[in-house]
């Protein structure tokens, strides 16, 4: 358990570190803001490009192996990224550390479906996610901590201790497991989809950036295109990277769908909040930041308790109803205005929607896991990762086309109709079977 979640949560930490550390970068490497912004999106392509390759290699060569060469290979990126002369070579071992990072995300989830039995599944997996939110919540303490009184070199040196005891613990405690047959890797699906999902992940963070000029769109267009071939090649596949089948599973089918519409509506929302909270109501970045607070102790406390009770009792009342409540905390905040309070004004809406989140994320991920074999467990994951990531990435892309300084009220009934449709999702195509038995 342990090893599973300081190998997330090292993976959490740095991606949101980072952000706060850019200027500091740019003052003592002299990076220009292009290179700022490929210093963040450099780590989030390769990551997202390679997420279903890092899934499907656990399947095939043994999750604990491709686990653990996962975090090895992150530690010594973060390692080269604390000791980079300049922009270029920074840019390009977190480009270095994205590709390790997608051998690591799928891994952990996949590694407590297949080492736990399953009447304690719904409690690790929401043990984990609890965690992982603290990891959130603490990512900008200690960021800001760190380079408050030393230089931004360290916020890459203190993943190497995390790194160690996960592998330390990860080398004794977690036991190996394969898919259930031999196969080889679908190298045609691999390039392929590599190529989709860096392409689409390009587009979306390229595009409004900079006002969706002929690259951003054609990259874009590229990746739906490189899509359709991709599912084209998996059907045609002996040994696909994904089987098509596990679509078959209305539960799998119904909680990617879930994911793509709530994970899109949670990025976008809290991407509007924040910038809406620094441009209306003059709070500082760090303020900001922490008006989100609520949400990680919220799934600290209590999204362990609402994984073991879904694992229990099924999955279907807790999916439907946390994007509902999510939904409703986001228009609690549509009216925020200057001059208004933290307390009275934000503080309950942002409550509400933590409540949203604890009672859908465990839930979600628990039947997520659950709805393929164990054999299946990484590539599972892996799909899941991905369709949460471009879900987000689409939603900001939409919201970055429209400027959300001047579109807050916009972007949060677009987010809250998100949300909302989610839960009729989960209403209408997840069916509630118990894991815990």
């Amino acid at each position: 358990m342990i090893a599973t979640i300081l190998g997330t949560a090292v993976a959490f930490l740095d991606g949101s570190i980072v952000n706060l550390a850019l200027p500091h970068i740019a003052t003592s490497l002299h990076a220009s803001f292009s290179e700022l912004q490929w210093v963040v999106d450099g780590y989030l392509l390769s990551l997202s490009a390679l997420i279903l390759l890092g899934g499907s290699l656990g399947d095939i060569f043994g999750r604990k192996k491709i686990y653990l060469i996962g975090i090895s290979g992150f530690g010594v990126a973060s390692l080269l990224c604390a000791l980079a002369p300049n922009a270029g070579t920074l840019i390009v071992v977190r480009i270095l550390q994205g590709i390790f990072g997608a051998l690591l995300t799928p891994g952990a989830l996949a590694i407590i479906n297949t080492n736990f039995p399953k009447e304690l599944r719904g409690v690790a997996i929401g043990r984990w996610t609890a965690f992982g939110s603290a990891a959130t919540v603490i990512a900008p303490l200690v960021g800001g901590s760190i380079l408050a009184v030393a230089s931004w070199r360290w916020i890459f040196l203190i993943n190497i201790p995390l790194i160690v005891a996960c592998l330390l613990l990860g080398i004794n405690s977690i036991e190996e497991s394969h898919g259930g047959r031999k196969r080889k890797v679908d190298l045609p699906g691999v390039i392929v989809a590599a190529a989709a999902l860096a392409s689409l992940t390009f587009g979306l963070i390229e595009g409004p950036a900079h006002h969706w000029n002929t690259l951003s769109v054609i990259t874009t267009i590229l990746g739906l295109v490189l899509t359709v071939l991709f599912v084209v090649i998996e059907r045609r596949s002996k040994d696909p990277l994904v089987e098509l089948d596990l679509f078959k599973s209305r539960n799998f089918t119904g909680s990617n769908l879930m994911t793509f519409a709530m994970y899109g509506a949670l990025a976008g929302f809290t991407f509007a909040l924040v910038i809406h909270l620094q441009t209306a109501l003059h709070y500082s970045s760090l303020k900001a930041g922490f008006s989100l607070l609520p949400v990680g102790i919220m799934m600290f406390l209590f999204a362990g308790r609402v994984g073991k009770l879904a694992a229990k009792t099924g999955p279907r009342m807790y999916m439907t109803a946390g994007p509902i409540v999510a939904a409703a905390g986001m228009l609690m905040l549509y009216f925020l205005k200057p001059g208004q309070s933290y307390l009275m004004h934000v503080l309950p809406g942002a409550i509400l929607f933590s409540l949203g989140l604890v009672l859908l994320v465990a839930p979600l991920t628990i039947t997520v896991m659950s709805s393929v074999a164990d054999t299946s467990s990484g590539i599972a994951s892996g799909i899941n990762n991905a369709v949460s990531r471009v879900a987000g990435l689409i939603v900001i892309a939409v919201l970055g086309i429209l400027g959300t300084g001047h579109v807050y009220q916009f972007a949060l009934g677009l987010c809250a109709a998100l949300a909302f449709t989610s839960g009729v999702i989960s209403f209408l195509m997840i069916q509630n079977k118990p894991v815990a038995k």
